[in-house]
């Protein structure tokens, strides 16, 4: 409403001016003018310009934008400061418990928040196994666990499965288990049967008593949970989520299988 306001004195405004130079310009003087006629031409105007040209119709729509892209900038700015607030619960880093890959030095961290199960993940590994050698050293990867509700007991063991894998064999075997079950699952809860995951952790070199009896104890439930509330803690709601981050602390949030393209341009400027 204030912009159509604003519009209709800046249109009245406009044909004051104009017909004062008219005036100017007549041979006639102000004082000689019949004043009714002028108010009547001017009212005659407006209304031209209202029903006619849609002055009107183009400022209440100029005004509209106007509105709708100030209030989305400000519902984007409120989101980032949400975002930046609850990074501020993010885990830090630690070689001694998370999963990295990668040069362990390199400028950018992305840590992700994941789910075995998840067909999103599924697709963004990949992705981000591209974006690490599309960038030699720059990029650290730590993998976190976020089974969701919906795909388990699927995507919980999976989560446990992989950390028996790593107790076990270590950092690299995790993300070859990682890398193969990624690939041969078909997602969303009942995409690899679990009674072959002793099989899987085999073939990575994995002694198949130890892992059955580590994944059967339910031990490593625990660490995965950890994974899952820190998650929820800095506004992880869905998979793939997370963070990339430069060693400076600007940070910026992942949500969703993003494109290589678009991972690239927020490393580009996490580096610069």
């Amino acid at each position: 409403m204030r912009h159509t306001i604003i519009s209709i004195l800046a249109i009245r405004s406009l044909l004051a001016l104009t017909f004062t130079l008219l005036l100017i310009s007549s041979p006639l003087n102000a004082q000689e003018a019949n004043e009714e006629m002028i108010r009547g031409l001017v009212q005659q105007e407006i209304e031209r310009l209202i029903n006619t040209e849609g002055a009107l119709d183009l400022a209440i729509e100029k005004g509209i934008q106007s509105f709708i892209l100030k209030q989305r900038a400000a519902a984007e700015q409120e989101k980032a400061n949400q975002q930046q607030a609850q990074a501020r619960n993010l885990r830090p880093v630690d070689p001694e418990r998370d999963h990295i890959f990668g040069n362990p030095d390199a400028p950018i961290t992305l840590i992700e928040y994941s789910d075995f199960e998840c067909p999103f993940c599924k697709r963004f590994h990949p992705t981000v196994d591209r974006l690490l050698a599309n960038n030699q050293d720059k990029i650290r990867w730590v993998y976190r666990h976020f089974p969701l509700g919906f795909h388990n007991p699927g995507a919980q063991k999976q989560a446990e499965a992989s950390e028996c894998v790593a107790r076990l064999n270590g950092n690299d075997a995790f993300w070859t288990f990682a890398d193969f079950l990624y690939k041969r699952t078909k997602s969303n809860g009942k995409g690899f049967p679990l009674e072959n995951l002793t099989a899987l952790a085999e073939e990575v070199g994995v002694d198949g008593d130890a892992f059955s009896k580590c994944l059967d104890s339910d031990e490593m439930a625990a660490r995965v949970k950890e994974d899952h509330e820190n998650g929820v803690m800095v506004g992880i709601s869905g998979t793939p989520g997370g963070f990339l981050m430069n060693q400076k602390g600007k940070i910026r949030f992942i949500a969703g299988a993003l494109p290589l393209n678009n991972l690239q341009a927020l490393v580009d400027d996490l580096l610069n």
